[in-house]
Protein backbone atom coordinates (compact mmCIF):
# COMPACT_ATOMS: atom_id res chain seq x y z
CA UNK A 1 0.00 0.00 0.00
CA UNK A 2 1.30 3.53 -0.25
CA UNK A 3 2.14 3.31 3.70
CA UNK A 4 4.70 0.83 2.46
CA UNK A 5 6.48 3.24 -0.13
CA UNK A 6 9.17 5.89 0.76
CA UNK A 7 9.78 8.49 -1.59
CA UNK A 8 13.36 9.16 -2.00
CA UNK A 9 15.34 11.37 -4.26
CA UNK A 10 16.79 9.13 -6.95
CA UNK A 11 17.48 6.00 -7.62
CA UNK A 12 21.11 6.03 -6.03
CA UNK A 13 20.00 7.56 -3.37
CA UNK A 14 17.58 4.80 -2.39
CA UNK A 15 20.02 1.91 -2.35
CA UNK A 16 22.02 4.51 -0.15
CA UNK A 17 19.45 4.54 2.43
CA UNK A 18 18.63 1.16 1.76
CA UNK A 19 22.41 -0.29 2.54
CA UNK A 20 22.57 1.95 5.70
CA UNK A 21 19.74 0.41 6.86
CA UNK A 22 19.90 -3.27 6.22
CA UNK A 23 23.90 -3.46 6.85
CA UNK A 24 26.40 -2.46 9.65
CA UNK A 25 30.06 -0.78 8.57
CA UNK A 26 32.18 -4.07 8.29
CA UNK A 27 29.53 -6.64 7.01
CA UNK A 28 30.02 -8.20 3.87
CA UNK A 29 26.66 -7.77 0.72
CA UNK A 30 26.63 -9.87 -2.03
CA UNK A 31 26.16 -8.57 -5.13
CA UNK A 32 25.96 -9.60 -8.78
CA UNK A 33 28.66 -10.23 -11.13
CA UNK A 34 29.17 -8.00 -13.23
CA UNK A 35 26.99 -4.86 -11.77
CA UNK A 36 26.54 -1.50 -11.94
CA UNK A 37 29.71 0.12 -10.71
CA UNK A 38 27.58 3.09 -8.46
CA UNK A 39 26.35 0.24 -6.55
CA UNK A 40 29.72 -0.64 -5.57
CA UNK A 41 30.86 2.87 -4.49
CA UNK A 42 28.04 2.56 -2.46
CA UNK A 43 28.51 -0.48 -0.58
CA UNK A 44 32.16 0.84 -0.11
CA UNK A 45 31.48 4.20 1.11
CA UNK A 46 29.13 2.70 3.67
CA UNK A 47 31.66 0.21 4.49
CA UNK A 48 31.10 -2.82 3.37
CA UNK A 49 32.35 -5.69 1.89
CA UNK A 50 31.24 -6.54 -1.55
CA UNK A 51 31.09 -10.39 -2.41
CA UNK A 52 30.46 -11.19 -6.02
CA UNK A 53 27.85 -13.88 -7.15
CA UNK A 54 28.57 -14.81 -10.94
CA UNK A 55 25.34 -13.77 -13.37
CA UNK A 56 24.78 -15.81 -16.46
CA UNK A 57 22.29 -14.97 -19.34
CA UNK A 58 19.39 -16.16 -16.67
CA UNK A 59 20.43 -13.81 -14.03
CA UNK A 60 22.14 -14.75 -10.94
CA UNK A 61 23.28 -18.04 -10.14
CA UNK A 62 21.30 -19.98 -7.19
CA UNK A 63 23.97 -22.43 -6.64
CA UNK A 64 26.36 -20.02 -6.31
CA UNK A 65 24.08 -17.68 -4.13
CA UNK A 66 23.36 -20.13 -1.65
CA UNK A 67 27.22 -20.82 -1.62
CA UNK A 68 27.81 -17.14 -1.36
CA UNK A 69 25.33 -16.81 1.98
CA UNK A 70 27.11 -19.90 4.08
CA UNK A 71 30.55 -18.53 3.36
CA UNK A 72 30.49 -15.04 4.10
CA UNK A 73 27.92 -14.96 6.38
CA UNK A 74 26.31 -12.02 4.67
CA UNK A 75 22.24 -11.12 5.54
CA UNK A 76 21.99 -8.43 2.55
CA UNK A 77 21.69 -9.15 -1.64
CA UNK A 78 21.36 -6.37 -4.00
CA UNK A 79 20.43 -7.75 -7.53
CA UNK A 80 18.46 -6.53 -10.72
CA UNK A 81 16.23 -9.40 -11.88
CA UNK A 82 15.32 -7.35 -15.39
CA UNK A 83 17.84 -6.59 -17.51
CA UNK A 84 20.43 -6.37 -14.99
CA UNK A 85 23.51 -3.87 -15.75
CA UNK A 86 25.41 -4.47 -17.30
CA UNK A 87 24.67 -7.74 -19.03
CA UNK A 88 21.12 -7.15 -19.86
CA UNK A 89 19.75 -10.33 -18.04
CA UNK A 90 16.52 -10.97 -16.74
CA UNK A 91 16.56 -13.66 -14.07
CA UNK A 92 14.73 -16.69 -15.27
CA UNK A 93 11.28 -17.91 -13.66
CA UNK A 94 12.93 -20.97 -12.55
CA UNK A 95 15.38 -18.96 -10.61
CA UNK A 96 13.30 -16.21 -8.66
CA UNK A 97 11.88 -18.53 -6.32
CA UNK A 98 14.68 -20.47 -5.98
CA UNK A 99 16.39 -16.49 -4.94
CA UNK A 100 13.98 -15.68 -2.51
CA UNK A 101 13.93 -19.12 -0.85
CA UNK A 102 17.45 -19.21 -0.30
CA UNK A 103 17.44 -14.94 1.03
CA UNK A 104 14.63 -16.06 3.06
CA UNK A 105 16.79 -19.42 4.81
CA UNK A 106 19.56 -17.02 5.36
CA UNK A 107 17.84 -14.55 7.23
CA UNK A 108 18.64 -11.87 4.68
CA UNK A 109 16.99 -9.30 3.18
CA UNK A 110 16.92 -8.89 -0.86
CA UNK A 111 17.41 -5.17 -2.28
CA UNK A 112 15.61 -4.98 -6.05
CA UNK A 113 17.04 -2.65 -7.74
CA UNK A 114 13.88 -2.55 -10.51
CA UNK A 115 15.60 0.68 -12.19
CA UNK A 116 15.07 -0.02 -15.98
CA UNK A 117 11.70 -1.36 -16.16
CA UNK A 118 10.06 1.42 -17.99
CA UNK A 119 12.77 1.61 -20.40
CA UNK A 120 11.38 -2.15 -21.77
CA UNK A 121 11.90 -2.24 -25.76
CA UNK A 122 9.06 -2.71 -28.13
CA UNK A 123 9.51 -6.53 -28.93
CA UNK A 124 9.99 -7.28 -25.15
CA UNK A 125 7.17 -9.08 -24.65
CA UNK A 126 5.28 -9.50 -21.16
CA UNK A 127 7.40 -8.70 -18.42
CA UNK A 128 7.62 -10.39 -15.16
CA UNK A 129 6.56 -9.08 -11.93
CA UNK A 130 8.94 -7.21 -9.70
CA UNK A 131 9.84 -9.57 -7.07
CA UNK A 132 8.65 -8.04 -4.20
CA UNK A 133 5.00 -8.80 -5.66
CA UNK A 134 5.99 -12.87 -4.68
CA UNK A 135 7.17 -11.80 -1.27
CA UNK A 136 5.04 -11.77 1.50
CA UNK A 137 7.55 -12.21 3.71
CA UNK A 138 9.09 -8.75 3.58
CA UNK A 139 12.45 -10.03 2.50
CA UNK A 140 12.78 -8.00 -0.34
CA UNK A 141 13.28 -4.14 -0.64
CA UNK A 142 12.28 -2.22 -3.80
CA UNK A 143 13.98 0.24 -5.33
CA UNK A 144 12.11 1.77 -8.52
CA UNK A 145 12.62 5.21 -9.86
CA UNK A 146 11.45 7.57 -12.94
CA UNK A 147 14.83 9.46 -13.72
CA UNK A 148 15.86 7.50 -16.36
CA UNK A 149 12.46 7.51 -17.77
CA UNK A 150 12.45 11.23 -18.12
CA UNK A 151 15.60 13.19 -16.93
CA UNK A 152 18.84 12.85 -14.95
CA UNK A 153 17.79 15.62 -13.05
CA UNK A 154 14.55 14.19 -12.30
CA UNK A 155 15.56 12.98 -8.90
CA UNK A 156 12.69 11.27 -8.27
CA UNK A 157 12.70 7.57 -6.78
CA UNK A 158 10.77 4.74 -4.05
CA UNK A 159 11.66 2.47 -1.67
CA UNK A 160 8.88 -0.48 -1.12
CA UNK A 161 9.36 -2.69 1.94
CA UNK A 162 6.79 -4.42 4.09
CA UNK A 163 7.39 -4.68 8.03
CA UNK A 164 9.92 -3.39 10.58
CA UNK A 165 12.36 -2.39 8.35
CA UNK A 166 10.28 0.29 6.78
CA UNK A 167 10.80 1.98 10.14
CA UNK A 168 14.88 1.23 9.96
CA UNK A 169 14.35 2.89 6.34
CA UNK A 170 12.45 5.92 7.06
CA UNK A 171 14.65 6.50 9.55
CA UNK A 172 17.72 6.67 7.88
CA UNK A 173 16.55 9.05 5.42
CA UNK A 174 14.99 11.25 7.46
CA UNK A 175 18.55 11.75 8.81
CA UNK A 176 20.33 12.07 5.12
CA UNK A 177 17.84 14.14 3.42
CA UNK A 178 14.38 14.78 5.56
CA UNK A 179 12.11 14.18 2.50
CA UNK A 180 12.21 15.04 -1.32
CA UNK A 181 10.98 18.56 -1.91
CA UNK A 182 7.43 18.48 -2.21
CA UNK A 183 7.24 20.40 -5.53
CA UNK A 184 9.54 17.96 -7.25
CA UNK A 185 7.00 15.17 -5.91
CA UNK A 186 4.05 17.04 -7.53
CA UNK A 187 5.84 17.66 -10.88
CA UNK A 188 5.96 13.85 -10.75
CA UNK A 189 2.49 12.87 -9.79
CA UNK A 190 1.32 15.27 -12.83
CA UNK A 191 3.75 13.90 -14.72
CA UNK A 192 2.50 10.14 -14.12
CA UNK A 193 -0.99 11.50 -14.25
CA UNK A 194 -0.74 13.26 -17.84
CA UNK A 195 -2.56 11.72 -21.02
CA UNK A 196 1.05 12.11 -22.50
CA UNK A 197 2.95 9.79 -20.40
CA UNK A 198 1.62 6.24 -21.90
CA UNK A 199 2.68 7.97 -25.20
CA UNK A 200 5.42 9.02 -24.50
CA UNK A 201 6.55 5.23 -22.80
CA UNK A 202 5.55 3.93 -25.94
CA UNK A 203 8.02 6.07 -27.76
CA UNK A 204 10.41 5.55 -25.55
CA UNK A 205 10.04 1.77 -25.98
CA UNK A 206 10.20 2.08 -30.19
CA UNK A 207 13.18 4.31 -30.27
CA UNK A 208 15.42 2.17 -27.89
CA UNK A 209 14.42 -0.97 -30.06
CA UNK A 210 15.62 0.73 -33.19
CA UNK A 211 18.47 2.12 -31.46
CA UNK A 212 19.75 -1.39 -30.04
CA UNK A 213 19.33 -3.00 -33.37
CA UNK A 214 21.16 -0.52 -35.23
CA UNK A 215 23.83 -0.55 -32.63
CA UNK A 216 23.77 -3.86 -32.52
CA UNK A 217 24.10 -4.55 -36.79
CA UNK A 218 26.87 -2.23 -36.68
CA UNK A 219 28.34 -4.29 -33.99
CA UNK A 220 28.37 -7.36 -36.30
CA UNK A 221 29.09 -5.89 -39.33
CA UNK A 222 32.39 -3.40 -38.33
CA UNK A 223 33.48 -5.72 -35.20
CA UNK A 224 32.75 -9.27 -35.83
CA UNK A 225 35.53 -10.74 -33.05
CA UNK A 226 33.60 -8.28 -30.50
CA UNK A 227 31.18 -10.74 -28.96
CA UNK A 228 27.54 -9.93 -27.83
CA UNK A 229 26.98 -12.89 -25.11
CA UNK A 230 22.89 -11.24 -24.76
CA UNK A 231 21.02 -8.56 -26.85
CA UNK A 232 18.53 -7.66 -24.10
CA UNK A 233 14.72 -6.39 -24.51
CA UNK A 234 15.31 -3.74 -22.17
CA UNK A 235 17.63 -1.30 -20.87
CA UNK A 236 19.78 0.91 -23.40
CA UNK A 237 23.10 -0.28 -23.56
CA UNK A 238 24.60 -3.60 -25.07
CA UNK A 239 27.82 -5.38 -22.91
CA UNK A 240 30.40 -6.81 -25.09
CA UNK A 241 32.86 -9.38 -24.48
CA UNK A 242 36.59 -8.81 -26.04
CA UNK A 243 39.03 -11.13 -27.47
CA UNK A 244 40.80 -13.19 -25.40
CA UNK A 245 44.19 -11.06 -24.57
CA UNK A 246 42.96 -7.81 -25.45
CA UNK A 247 43.44 -4.36 -23.87
CA UNK A 248 40.41 -3.30 -22.79
CA UNK A 249 41.51 0.22 -21.30
CA UNK A 250 43.97 0.77 -24.64
CA UNK A 251 41.09 0.40 -26.86
CA UNK A 252 38.85 2.67 -24.31
CA UNK A 253 41.58 5.46 -24.96
CA UNK A 254 41.55 4.99 -28.51
CA UNK A 255 38.01 5.10 -28.98
CA UNK A 256 37.84 8.56 -27.04
CA UNK A 257 40.74 10.17 -28.99
CA UNK A 258 38.44 9.28 -32.17
CA UNK A 259 35.38 10.85 -30.48
CA UNK A 260 33.48 8.03 -29.36
CA UNK A 261 32.84 7.06 -25.60
CA UNK A 262 32.32 4.17 -23.70
CA UNK A 263 33.05 2.11 -20.72
CA UNK A 264 35.75 -0.37 -19.70
CA UNK A 265 34.25 -3.29 -17.87
CA UNK A 266 36.82 -3.54 -15.48
CA UNK A 267 34.90 -0.92 -13.22
CA UNK A 268 31.56 -3.62 -12.96
CA UNK A 269 33.32 -6.16 -11.25
CA UNK A 270 34.21 -6.45 -7.76
CA UNK A 271 36.90 -8.79 -8.08
CA UNK A 272 38.96 -10.11 -10.91
CA UNK A 273 37.00 -9.98 -14.31
CA UNK A 274 36.94 -13.02 -16.52
CA UNK A 275 37.62 -11.79 -19.37
CA UNK A 276 38.29 -7.99 -20.91
CA UNK A 277 34.46 -5.87 -21.76
CA UNK A 278 33.18 -2.87 -23.37
CA UNK A 279 29.52 -1.29 -22.17
CA UNK A 280 28.83 0.31 -25.31
CA UNK A 281 25.48 3.12 -24.77
CA UNK A 282 22.46 3.69 -27.23
CA UNK A 283 21.02 6.08 -25.06
CA UNK A 284 23.06 9.76 -25.28
CA UNK A 285 23.27 10.18 -29.21
CA UNK A 286 21.26 12.44 -31.17
CA UNK A 287 20.06 9.49 -33.82
CA UNK A 288 21.11 6.23 -35.32
CA UNK A 289 23.15 8.09 -37.50
CA UNK A 290 25.94 8.75 -34.51
CA UNK A 291 25.64 4.84 -33.57
CA UNK A 292 26.61 3.98 -37.16
CA UNK A 293 29.44 6.56 -37.09
CA UNK A 294 30.76 6.22 -33.38
CA UNK A 295 30.67 2.04 -34.23
CA UNK A 296 32.81 3.13 -37.38
CA UNK A 297 34.96 5.52 -35.46
CA UNK A 298 35.74 2.67 -32.87
CA UNK A 299 36.37 0.06 -36.00
CA UNK A 300 39.00 2.46 -36.73
CA UNK A 301 40.33 2.68 -33.19
CA UNK A 302 40.10 -0.91 -32.94
CA UNK A 303 42.59 -1.06 -35.79
CA UNK A 304 45.31 1.23 -34.00
CA UNK A 305 45.30 -0.57 -31.05
CA UNK A 306 45.15 -4.86 -32.09
CA UNK A 307 46.64 -6.02 -35.24
CA UNK A 308 44.68 -7.60 -38.04
CA UNK A 309 45.07 -11.17 -36.68
CA UNK A 310 43.01 -9.95 -33.73
CA UNK A 311 39.34 -10.25 -36.04
CA UNK A 312 40.36 -13.87 -36.94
Amino acid sequence: TAADVLVTAGGQSALTTALRALAPPGAPVLVESPTYPGMLAIARAAGLRPVPVPVDAEGIKPALLADAFRASGARVLVCQPLFQNPTGAVLAPGRRAEALRIARAAGAFVVEDDFVRRLVHEDAGPLPPPLAAEDPDGVVVHVGSLTKVTSPSFRVSALAARGPVFERLRAIQVVDTFFVPRPLQEAALELLTAPAWPRHLRALSAALRTRRDTMTAALHRELPALALPHVPSGGYHLWARLPEGADESALVAAALRAGVALTPGRPYFSAEPPAAHLRLSFAAVASTAEITEGVRRLRAAWEDVFSTSVFG
